[in-house]
């Protein structure tokens, strides 16, 4: 399927709860964590997922040794406990696909996951990334949401497969 046409779906998600970002460790175990913020779009002639952690989270360490990464979106309505348990647990803490009991396979591309339970998948591969300055950012946003001075840092990926589950 062509990215763009999950677009609405996902969109969706990232207000309406979430998605979940996957990415594995060293020892390729899938780690889930919600994320509210992302776009997609086309960037240097490709189509790029751009999703923004804060070094604070134990995702963060992962995105900085894996080069690839999956966005795992929930259908409407669904997965509302599992997005709110990986968005206040640290992986850090606990294996969280094994206390969720969420299924998990291999993507479509080497290196990637993604949880069965979800219904639109976009498998990327990190080729940029950049920090947050709070130099260049507006006042408002600042005292919104980086009042402890925890600025992401954010990171492009190209799609390199989107889709939906079948059915």
């Amino acid at each position: 399927m062509e990215f763009s046409e999950g677009f609405s779906d996902f969109c969706r998600a990232l207000r309406c709860g979430g998605a979940f970002l996957v990415v594995q460790d060293a020892k390729g175990r899938p780690n889930p964590m919600t994320i509210g913020w992302a776009l997609a779009g086309i960037v240097w002639g490709e189509p790029i997922m751009t999703v923004l952690v804060r070094p604070s989270r134990y995702t963060f360490g992962l995105l900085g040794k894996a080069r690839r990464f999956s966005v795992c979106v929930p259908a409407e309505g669904k997965l509302a406990d599992e997005l709110a348990f990986c968005g206040s647990k640290s992986g850090r803490d606990c294996d969280k696909i094994q206390n969720l009991g969420l299924q998990v396979s291999p993507g479509l591309e080497r290196g990637v996951s993604v949880l069965e339970a979800c219904d639109l998948f976009y498998e990327c591969e990190t080729v940029h990334k950049t920090q947050v300055l709070k130099q260049t950012l507006d006042e408002g946003i600042i005292s919104g949401y980086y009042a402890l001075g925890d600025f992401h840092t954010i990171y492009n990926g190209r799609i390199l497969r989107a889709y939906q589950k079948a059915g």
